[in-house]
């Protein structure tokens, strides 16, 4: 009879043991899984060179405190961004103003928008031979780049300073070279060029003005205030911005990077490191 006992005794010890062995196997089990949701998260941000790139690295420990791990990816032209984009190559880029992505929206069909703008880049016209609007004399070329998006931003430039009227029934972010109503310097737009491309031709060709966007012009060593005969002002509607894929727009991730990169950190960074060459905005 002693036996019988003792034998279930340890028949159920055996048991109690056994699921004790279960809870702890379940127990590690959990806490792995639970250390594994602390993996930060990846996202890819195609970026051109200067200074989109160089803002986001300034963000780069601001997201990893936020537990996103943010990788560039540098471009050095205007098209295969928003290609990568579509094609799930990049999570987001940071490059265009909104004219420009829905001109790329317009013509290709990518179903892209944007989350929210971060800074204004002034766009600037050069010239190597004439150090004032007055000195600019009848029939000079004015060499542009071949984005029509950017047209009717710089055609609004030149009317800005006098240069030319443009028809009077025309948006000025819409109009296009035919839009010139008035032009009494008789000057010859050349919109037939590469965007990276301007600030070579404004070192080689004499007697010709340039219009080169901000990012190429610093990235050529020039500095926007100074060297540019002329510039727009700050309150430019150009914004550069965050682009992302539609079914992206509510993402987590890229929401907190559009709120790092307006964060007053970055904005403080872009203020003191480019000299109001790139202007931020909060909105």
């Amino acid at each position: 009879m002693k036996k019988s006992i003792l034998a279930l005794l340890s028949v159920v010890l055996l048991v109690v043991l056994a699921a004790c062995g279960g809870d702890s196997e379940d127990t590690e089990t959990t806490e792995s899984d639970d250390a594994g949701s602390d993996e930060p998260t990846t996202i890819v941000v195609g970026a051109s060179s200067v200074p989109h790139a160089e803002i986001l690295e300034e963000a780069q420990p601001l997201l990893s405190e936020e537990n996103i791990e943010l990788e560039i990816e540098p471009y050095e032209d205007y098209v295969l961004p928003n290609d990568d984009l579509d094609n799930g190559t990049l999570d987001a880029n940071y490059f265009q103003h909104i004219p420009y992505l829905e001109q790329t929206v317009e013509d290709t069909g990518y179903e892209l928008t944007h989350i929210g703008g971060v800074h204004i880049e002034p766009m600037g016209v050069y010239s190597e031979s004439y150090d004032d609007i007055d000195s600019i004399p009848d029939g000079t070329e004015v060499i542009l780049s071949n984005s029509v998006s950017d047209h009717g931003r710089i055609l609004g430039l030149f009317e800005s300073e006098g240069l030319i009227t443009l028809a009077e029934d025309v948006e000025v972010d819409a109009a296009t070279l035919d839009d010139i109503d008035e032009n009494p310097k008789n000057l010859i737009f050349t919109a037939e060029y590469d965007p990276a491309f301007l600030p070579e031709l404004y070192e080689t060709e004499e007697h010709t003005l340039a219009v080169i966007n901000t990012n190429y012009a610093i990235e050529a060593g020039l500095d926007p205030l100074e060297d540019s005969l002329f510039i727009e002002g700050d309150d430019s509607p150009y914004v550069n911005i965050i682009a992302v894929r539609e079914e992206d727009k509510e993402n987590e991730a890229l929401n907190t990077l559009i709120d790092v990169l307006r964060s007053e950190e970055i904005q403080e960074f872009i203020v003191e490191n480019y000299d109001g060459a790139v202007v931020p905005v909060s909105n």
